[in-house]
Formats: structure tokens, C-alpha cells, sequence
């Protein structure tokens, strides 16, 4: 690859890095903003309730994942190809499968919503604000499984300043309705969870944009594929498991800090868990950046673009973990007050974890984006394994230290990751060797 090559590709490699940034920006202050706007306009419980529905939300990101992110990925190595009937084909199928899957959500809403909300949460007096807020959530399922399903492809088909634009604006929307419909309309969690439906919708309509262009590659056609499905599901297989295993982790860590910290625990959680959207804004703009323009490196076969990407990938991952990190340490207490917690005994207690917190996140990110590695690099097996440990991992650690060394259950998700990259480094200089050894033979 020759120079000129070379600065091109640096120069796609960061728009397409800064507009992904912006859209998992948008989507991390938009959480964060919109807890805080919750727990100061309905207080801890409106909080807590929003974090106890989270698992939910995880989940149709999950599935998200596969007929998204999976069809992405597939859509990146069948572009760099240029085979245009394949990747309508895949589009199609993408857009099918997620608008199929958020009425069946939609749906469960409708019959089986207090069953869902009681199952999340077994505190009654935050079982209304649960229920309340899952309802919407659950009802608007359509407009966010196609939201992120449009934003990944025309990203991926050369608009990702549009899909950046979108998400932006859709969070706007959805932070200036929670104020009127909390504060002015007096509807409660529920409007806050409105207001996100509505900022989805806004969002969709701006990115069919991309289909008046004239570079659009995207065409919807009516051929469905079952080896299609399978390819789609097997590239979007690792990131699924990975964000099911985080649900399930969630609704543990939920269950265990209510269990033994009590109601204030659970709020000092929820908040570490909207900082994790710090670290997500730049793990997720980084890893849509790879997967994209990786993908398509491959596609073309090459190998020195590929390289180029992932290191440039690294660089900036590392940059930002780092300066997110130092962020929260020094001004944690800024960070509680802002989410609403004015207690003394309850703002010395998350000083200390949300800095333990801040730590913690670094090394699950690179787990992360090694497992993003692995899979564009066609190493199943291995991006299976972390995706599996990435949370499983985190579970008996918090079991055990939560009944053996309660004073220490904050630190179990950072005891956690240690182990999991220790497991990591075995496996692969293990699988290194055991290849050394059957090339010699």
C-alpha cells in the first residue's frame, strides 16, 4: 500500500472513527442526561427503576446485534468484494428480521408487562416505577430495533455522518421531551420512556435520507436465504453473547448489591453503570469503526489496511480509557451530585466505588475489543470464549466476595477482568504453541 493509500485510508479510518464516536456520544450523554433529568425531576427510585429495566433494553440490543451488527460486518466484506446483489440481499433480510422482532417485543408488552417488570424487580416500592417505564420501552420496540439496524448499515454503505447526525438529533429530541412530559405534562417515568420512542422515530426519519443518494447501495429486495441467515447470525454470534451474558450479569449484580447494600447500593451501581456509558461512547465508536472499515479491508484483501486500522483502533482506545479514568477519579463527588445523591454517608460510600468503577472499566474494554479482533480476523472459537467470559466470568467472582467478603463486592468486577485477561493470554500463547508444534511435525 503506497502512501497516498496510506493517507486516504488514515483519513476514512477518522471520519468514520469521529462519526461513530458522535453517535455512541449522542447515545451515552443521552442515557446519562436523561438519568439525570429522572432523579432530579422523580428522585432514586425513578433512577433505580430505569437501571432494573436495563436488562430488557439489553437484550433487543442483543438481538440487535445479530441482525445489525452481524449484518454489517457480512455487509463490509461483501462491499469490499463489490457484489451489490449480495449485500441488497443482506440489507433486506437485516431490516426484515428487525422490524419482525420488535413488534413480537411490542407485543410482550401488550400481554405480559407486569409479569416481566415483576420478574426484574422484586422491591415493591419500585415495582410501579418499573412497571411504568418498561411499558413504553416495550411498545416502542419497532422504532429502536430499526434505528440501530439503518444507523449500522448506512454507516457501513458510506453515510456515517448521516447515521452520526440522526442519532444526535434523536437524542435531543428525546432529552428536551422528558423535560416537558415530566415536568410540564406531570407524566412521570413514563414520559421519560416516551420521550425516547419519540427520539427514535425522529431519528429513522432523518436517515432515509441516505436512500435519496445517489451513492446509496442499499435496495431492499424480497429474496430470503437460510444459508444468508446463518452467515448473518454467525459474524453477529460473538457480540450477541457477549451483551447476553452482560444481561444476565446486570440482573445478578442487580439482585446481589440490592441483597447485600440495600436500596442506596443499588443506586451507587446504577450510577457506575451510566459512567460505564463513558467508556461504551468510545469502546463502541472505536469497535464500529474496526468492524466496518476492517471488514471491508478484508474484503479487499488487504492486509497492510487492515493493520493500519486496527493499530490506529488501539491508539485511540487507549487514549480515551485512560483520560476517562482520571476524569472520574478526581471528581466522583461532582458526578453523584449530579445524579441527584445529596446524602453525606451515601456520597462518602460511592466516592470510593465509583473510583474503583473507573478502574474496572479499562480492562473490560480491551477484552472487548480483543474479542472484535478475534472475529475479524475469522477466529471463532477463541471471539466464543469472550464473549462467554466476558461476563461469566464476573458472576461467581461477585457470588463468592458477596458472601464471603461482603466489604469487598465492589472490587469483584475488577478481580473479574484480571482473571479474564490472564485466561486470554493462556489460551492464545497455549493455541500459538500447540501450531508451532504441529508445523514442526
Amino acid at each position: 500500500m503506497d502512501l497516498q493509500e496510506q493517507h486516504k485510508l488514515q483519513t476514512t479510518f477518522w471520519r468514520y472513527l469521529w462519526s461513530s464516536i458522535l453517535i455512541s456520544l449522542s447515545a451515552s450523554i443521552g442515557t446519562i442526561v436523561d438519568g439525570i433529568i429522572v432523579g432530579n425531576l422523580i428522585g432514586e427510585k425513578g433512577v433505580s427503576a430505569i437501571n432494573l429495566t436495563t436488562p430488557v433494553l439489553q437484550f433487543m440490543a442483543t438481538i440487535s446485534l445479530v441482525l445489525a451488527a452481524g449484518a454489517g460486518i457480512l455487509l463490509g466484506y461483501t462491499l469490499g468484494k463489490g457484489d451489490m446483489q449480495r449485500v441488497r440481499k443482506i440489507f433486506s433480510m437485516s431490516m426484515e428480521g428487525s422490524l419482525v422482532v420488535g413488534v413480537v417485543f411490542t407485543l410482550l408488552g401488550l400481554f405480559y408487562n407486569d409479569t416481566i417488570a415483576s420478574a426484574l424487580c422484586q422491591n415493591q416500592e419500585l415495582l410501579a416505577y418499573t412497571q411504568d417505564y418498561l411499558q413504553v420501552m416495550l411498545l416502542g420496540a419497532p422504532a429502536y430495533m430499526l434505528m440501530w439496524a439503518i444507523s449500522t448499515l448506512i454507516g457501513v454503505d458510506g453515510s456515517p455522518r448521516l447515521a452520526s447526525v440522526a442519532l444526535v438529533i434523536d437524542n435531543v429530541v428525546n432529552l428536551c421531551l422528558d423535560v416537558v412530559f415530566m415536568k410540564v405534562f406531570s407524566w412521570g417515568i413514563s414520559g421519560s420512556s416516551l420521550a425516547s420512542v419519540i427520539g427514535h422515530i425522529v431519528g429513522i426519519g432523518i436517515m432515509c435520507y441516505h436512500f435519496c443518494k445517489k451513492e446509496n447501495n442499499l435496495f431492499l429486495t424480497w429474496k430470503n436465504d437460510i444459508s444468508e441467515w446463518k452467515n448473518i447470525i454467525s459474524q453477529g454470534a460473538p457480540l450477541a453473547i457477549a451483551s447476553i451474558c452482560l444481561t444476565f450479569l446486570l440482573l445478578s449484580a442487580n439482585h446481589i448489591f440490592l441483597k447485600t447494600q440495600g436500596e442506596g447500593g443499588l443506586f451507587i451501581f446504577a450510577i457506575c453503570m451510566n459512567l460505564l456509558q463513558i467508556y461504551n461512547l468510545f469502546l463502541a465508536g472505536t469497535c464500529r469503526t474496526l468492524q466496518s472499515l476492517g471488514a471491508i479491508q478484508i474484503g479487499k484483501r488487504n492486509s497492510e489496511g487492515f493493520k493500519l486500522v486496527l493499530n490506529k483502533s488501539l491508539m485511540f482506545i487507549t487514549i480515551s480509557m485512560v483520560t476517562t479514568c482520571l476524569l472520574i477519579s478526581f471528581f466522583p463527588e461532582v458526578i453523584i451530585q449530579m445524579f441527584g445523591g445529596n446524602d453525606q454517608s451515601l456520597l462518602t460510600e460511592s466516592k470510593h466505588v465509583l473510583r474503583i468503577f473507573a478502574i474496572s472499566f479499562i480492562p473490560f474494554c480491551y477484552i472487548y475489543l480483543i474479542m472484535i479482533v478475534y472475529k475479524l480476523y475469522n477466529q471463532n472459537k477463541m471471539s466464543l470464549f469472550i464473549s462467554f467470559a466476558l461476563s461469566l466470568t464476573v458472576i461467581p467472582v461477585l457470588w463468592l466476595v458477596s458472601h464471603f467478603a461482603t466489604e469487598y463486592v465492589w472490587y469483584s468486577y475488577l478481580i473479574a477482568y484480571i482473571i479474564e485477561i490472564a485466561m486470554i493470554a493462556f489460551i492464545h500463547k497455549a493455541s500459538n504453541a500447540s501450531f508451532q508444534l504441529a508445523a514442526n511435525d
